[in-house]
């Protein structure tokens, strides 16, 4: 599939002019931007006009359908049972403590199979990659690495900007953007192992039902998408809030449903944002992180907004009937020691050659300690 420099600046004119493209046109685009046949300057064109006009369901899937099959590399070793996938969009108003990372690391000591896809920061200082790297996990393996983790301890994380998962565009493309864009929202999507249950964090609350669609039509069977907010401020986070009210829209293959959580009805009261607010220092956030995973009380707040969060995970992935149930399975796993436990494990399953990684996880639990 060829396309003019000229066909391709028709396509962005078009965008410019809040035309939306169909999924068909969206592909060939991406097609052209991963396979490198545009100037840059039309590149970059390309992902802000249509970041400005706003994404349509079938943009963002024809996007992801042209990741996934240009630039992606797949696991193809059998699984266990269907997999999970809990990740945000980033771009988000609020930068909070991972509490994505936490909430699959409890989710995954409570039986549900995590195969996570996330990246280094890019609109913030302390991305998923960042942080697991900090903690031991080895960000630069293989797919079947990680593939392989996920099998034997049922969490692994597939590095989004690392050539071994995307060896063709991607860390090409964000390592020369800092701003958010529809790359980042098909890119979050585009997992190697293809899960088909989710939990979705979105930066802005109009992407919530359109984000729950694009996931129905590229295979998911049943998820939550969510917007949390901070009551205070009433800015956004890309994950269920311990600040204020989380619009949530639930698919299932019957279709969908939207509704509204607040933290209160899960008997946890509202908190300043600033109690779950990110650091933004790598080392800081490690250990932090495995204060939480421990339970030791010197995070309440992060505690209540990783367990909530596993909560919804056990919820989506029919661990328990319902998310407040979710939460409790999630605080018990903390109590028990579970939750350390499972990065433990992982750490030395997915971790840095030559024992490095459990090294380093056992002395920030020494320092934790201290």
């Amino acid at each position: 599939m060829t396309m003019t420099t000229q066909e391709f600046g028709a396509k962005i004119q078009r965008l410019i002019e809040k035309k939306s493209l169909s999924f068909d046109e969206t592909y060939g685009m991406f097609r052209q931007v991963l396979l490198n046949h545009q100037p840059d300057l039309q590149q970059g064109a390309f992902l802000a006009a249509l970041t400005a006009k706003g994404e349509t369901v079938e943009e963002i899937a024809g996007a992801w359908a042209a990741i996934d099959e240009l630039d992606t590399v797949h696991f193809e070793g059998e699984m266990p049972g269907p997999l999970c996938e809990n990740s945000g969009t980033g771009m988000d108003q609020l930068k909070t403590f991972n509490v994505s990372s936490a909430a699959a690391i409890i989710a995954a000591s409570c039986g549900v199979a995590m195969a996570r896809h996330g990246a280094r920061a890019i609109t913030s200082s302390c991305g998923t990659v960042d942080l697991m790297e900090a903690v031991g996990v080895d960000v630069d393996c293989s797919v079947s690495t990680v593939g392989e983790s996920i099998r034997a301890t049922g969490i692994g994380l597939f590095n989004g900007m690392s050539p071994h998962v995307h060896p063709g565009a991607l860390g090409r493309i964000l390592s020369q953007i800092r701003f958010g864009s529809t790359l980042n929202l098909a890119a979050s999507l585009a997992n190697p192992c293809r899960p088909t249950l989710g939990l979705r964090g979105v930066h802005s609350p109009h992407l919530v039902e359109k984000s729950a669609q694009v996931m129905r039509q590229i295979g998911y069977r049943r998820g939550l998408v969510v917007h949390g907010s901070d009551a205070a401020s009433g800015l956004g986070m890309d994950e269920i809030s311990v600040c204020g009210a989380t619009s949530i829209c639930e698919f299932t293959p019957a279709g969908t449903i939207s509704y509204e959580l607040h933290p209160v009805d899960f008997g946890i009261s509202p908190v300043p944002a600033a109690e779950v607010a990110a650091t933004g220092q790598v080392d800081l956030e490690a250990r932090r992180f495995i204060s939480v995973l421990k339970g030791d009380g010197r995070y309440s707040a992060c505690e209540d907004f990783a367990c909530l969060n596993a909560g919804a995970i056990l919820y989506i992935t029919g661990q328990v009937p319902e998310m407040r149930r979710g939460l409790d399975v999630a605080r018990q796993a903390v109590a028990s020691g579970g939750a350390i436990a499972k990065l433990r494990e992982w750490a030395g399953c997915q971790g840095v050659a030559g024992g490095a990684g459990l090294r380093r996880f056992d002395s920030l639990v020494a320092d934790c300690a201290a």
